[in-house]
């Protein structure tokens, strides 16, 4: 990706990895399930804990949870649980990793009845990406009307670690809303690939 040797960013991309992430990844439209999928179980582990500790993890969660494969995570049993318990190498939280495997068979259900969770969690921005056009890291919200109401349909799915908070940073990371400030030199790439599909 060509960039200025300086270009300006959003304020929180300052660790290498985060500034990677933030220039190739966050905010760029995903419908794709897998990617869907490893960043539910992302946002859930990040909890309590900084972003920059679970893009340190990435790898590691990729081998643990079966490459991202919602299919082979739902399979997981107490066996698979205890290994996971034991890994240092992930977030070592068991509430964590029951709510990820429970996430899994819900994520599947969610397939099954909208034929992709693309098509369930983008019918709550219409299919397009929401552009805050906000001008300060100041003025993004923790979350947001429709941060809240994905987050009580998820839990009623039987999701867990879905809260409004979380779900909002999934929005983000996922594309459903650019979140980038409208200074950051990422802001306007961002909103193309939004416009993309209209």
């Amino acid at each position: 990706m060509a960039r200025s040797t300086n270009p300006k960013r959003c304020r929180w991309a300052r660790d290498p990895l985060d500034v990677v992430y933030h220039d190739e990844e966050w905010g760029v439209p995903v419908r794709d399930d897998r990617v869907l999928f490893e960043f539910l179980i992302l946002e859930g582990a990040q909890a309590g804990l900084s972003w920059t500790t679970i893009l340190k993890k990435r790898d590691a969660y990729r081998r643990a949870f079966a490459g991202f494969d919602a299919r082979r995570v739902a399979s997981f049993d107490a066996a698979d649980k205890r290994r996971l318990l034991a890994d240092e190498r992930i977030v070592r939280n068991r509430a964590k990793i029951d709510a990820t495997v429970a996430n899994a068979r819900a994520f599947l259900a969610v397939q099954a009845e909208h034929g992709s969770f693309a098509r369930y969690v983008w019918r709550f921005v219409d299919d397009q990406p929401l552009q805050a056009r906000r001008r300060s890291f100041r003025q993004v919200p923790a979350e947001t009307e429709v941060s809240r109401a994905l987050s009580a349909d998820l839990r009623r799915r039987g999701f867990g670690f879905v809260g409004p908070t979380i779900c909002y940073a999934y929005m983000q990371a996922v594309g459903l809303v650019n979140d980038h400030t409208s200074d950051c030199f990422r802001y306007r790439a961002v909103a193309r690939l939004g416009r993309a599909r209209r």
